[in-house]
């Protein structure tokens, strides 16, 4: 009985040994793996293997996706609401979120029968041109006062905020969910009152902090967890009255912080610039992964069986997820944002809350189901090739059909795309109403050439040099200023709510405009969804980290820097 069983279990091995196999991107031309558990993914969900290696799925996904870059344009249907992530000259139709959402314009009628003479993505750029599109990716009919902001759900009083959730009073930020109160932060989550921060979480006053968890009243610090008056430090955890990595009393520590004028411009850059210098002095934690199991990646909490995963929450038995804001996200391979309550999805890009089987879709979901090949369908489901759907089912190009006649007809498109070589693939690159420049694809991915700039008329009236350099300085006059920033020489103003909020916390006025802030920790953010090959220090174990040698010469793997500093 036993031989019996281990040959078995030997046919078992053998038969996954053979599922494994290599390919070659038809793009790059580099080698990759698709595992054994990645075809019974694509069997399940009846689709073909990848002829794409991971990075060349996601770059085709990323340069679909605008989050950044606005434009002055006005809506086509009202003519008012003058921002868009659509340059003025892009030849398509672009209604501002109000109109979108309303009830004043009926996408069916753009509706159209499918061409067996000509390929699937000939015919899907066409109805791209034709069905307005959303000018600003907002969920209208829950945002409050919060009209300048993009890839964003429910949000209030918000303003330039990029890819958020459920943000209140926040200005300036990418990737937040749930933040209160938060200026010139981003990559956080249910946090209040922070500044100039980056991948937090449940912290409240907060200044400088980056890669630090469950934190109060703590300034300029990396890789700390469960902190309260901590200030200039690394690698602390439970730890209170700790400057620059010295425990001291709450008296002398008192004393010590008050040689830092945080409210000034040239005070805030000393105790920034000293805190990164002894920052130097402590290896980094080399990835973040809490509460995971059997996963890889970076940034990836409470997951499981998760596989080259980029800041992802709650997900299980998926592989290739990036910028997943919240789960349960089950079953999902290769998408690139949102979640909320997502299974069965494949090549997806922004897609998400309560949403199964979508399959190549943009932009998608609220209660969306088994749509493929489709952008903007929000609600509705048995969407196949379809714009800008809010409801309905069975519907192919915007034409809907009685269900028999709607799985026939997508059963045979299939077999056509089959022929032509579409099927199983992503919308191609060529057909992004956005240029390559303009998209999160260039910031993973950088072709070099940003392309012809939109011209901005601003009349200048003070140089970022000729502000006060303490807030305690500054009046309501400055509301009315259009400054220059000392980077990209781009006009902006101080708005109202971000001037409140300095002069609350006691914090210097900006001297470069809100996208060359947000850049900023965007960069920083890209280079750590990349991880490369080092050796511990300690028990010379191969692992990987987004920090490089040059970097940090000295690192410990994840186990040997838990033990150092847990």
């Amino acid at each position: 009985s036993s031989h019996r069983f281990l040959q078995t279990d030997n046919r078992a091995k053998s038969q996954k040994t053979k599922l494994m196999e290599n390919k070659v991107c038809l793009n790059c031309k580099k080698n990759f793996i698709i595992e054994p558990e990645d075809f019974d993914f694509y069997k399940r969900i009846d689709v073909p293997p990848p002829t794409h290696c991971p990075d060349c799925r996601s770059q085709r996904r990323l340069a679909f996706t605008n989050i950044f870059v606005l434009h002055k344009r006005p809506c086509d249907l009202c003519g008012e609401n003058p921002v868009s992530m659509f340059a003025s000259d892009a030849p398509y139709k672009v209604y501002c979120p109000k109109c979108w959402w309303s009830d004043d314009w009926d996408p069916f009628q753009y509706g159209r029968d499918f061409d067996f003479q000509r390929p699937f993505f000939e015919q899907f750029d066409k109805l791209l041109h034709d069905v307005p599109l959303l000018g600003l990716s907002l969920d209208y009919p829950k945002n409050i006062n919060s009209p300048f902001n993009n890839h964003c759900g429910p949000l209030k009083n918000c303003y330039l905020v990029f890819f958020g959730v459920e943000c209140e009073e926040s200005l300036y930020g990418f990737y937040l969910v749930q933040t209160k109160s938060t200026v010139d932060t981003s990559l956080a989550m249910w946090s209040e009152w922070c500044f100039d921060c980056r991948n937090i979480a449940h912290n409240n006053r907060c200044i400088g902090v980056q890669n630090t968890i469950e934190s109060i009243d703590c300034s300029f610090l990396r890789d700390c967890r469960n902190c309260q008056n901590c200030f200039g430090s690394a690698n602390l955890k439970n730890k209170k009255y700790v400057f620059f990595n010295e425990q001291l009393t709450k008296t002398l520590y008192e004393d010590k912080i008050r040689q830092y004028d945080l409210g000034s411009h040239e005070g805030y850059k000393k105790a920034k610039a000293e805190a990164e210098k002894n920052w130097k002095n402590y290896p980094p934690r080399p990835i973040w992964m809490d509460l995971s199991v059997d996963s890889s990646g970076n940034y990836l909490f409470e997951s499981k069986n998760c596989k080259e995963c980029y800041e992802a929450v709650g997900a299980e038995d998926s592989k290739f997820l990036s910028m997943i804001t919240s789960g349960p996200v089950k079953n999902a391979f290769d998408i690139s944002g949102w979640g909320e309550n997502m299974t069965l999805c494949y090549e997806c890009s922004i897609v998400g809350r309560n949403v199964s089987d979508m399959l190549f879709c943009m932009e998608s979901g609220l209660n969306a189901h088994h749509c493929q090949y489709s952008k903007l369908s929000t609600g509705g489901a048995y969407h196949f090739g379809c714009v800008s759907l809010k409801k309905g089912e069975y519907c192919i190009f915007n034409k809907k059909y009685p269900k028999q006649e709607y799985e026939i007809l997508k059963k045979k498109i299939i077999e056509h795309m089959k022929s032509t070589g579409e099927y199983g693939e992503f919308f191609p690159m060529s057909i992004s109403p956005h240029p390559y420049y303009e998209t999160l694809a260039e910031g993973f991915f950088p072709h070099g050439d940003v392309g012809k700039q939109e011209k901005h008329d601003y009349k200048i009236t003070m140089r970022a040099s000729e502000l006060p350099d303490h807030i305690a300085d500054s009046t309501p006059l400055i509301l009315k200023n259009i400054i220059e920033c000392e980077k990209c020489q781009r006009g902006y103003r101080i708005a109202q709510m971000e001037f409140d909020f300095l002069k609350q916390m006691r914090l210097p006025l900006p001297r470069r405009c809100p996208f060359c802030r947000i850049d900023e920790k965007f960069k920083q953010w890209v280079k750590q969804m990349k991880l490369v090959d080092r050796v511990c220090d300690q028990c010379k174990k191969d692992f990987r980290t987004p920090y490089t040698s040059d970097e940090y010469p000295a690192i410990l793997c994840k186990e040997c820097w838990t033990e150092k500093y847990s």
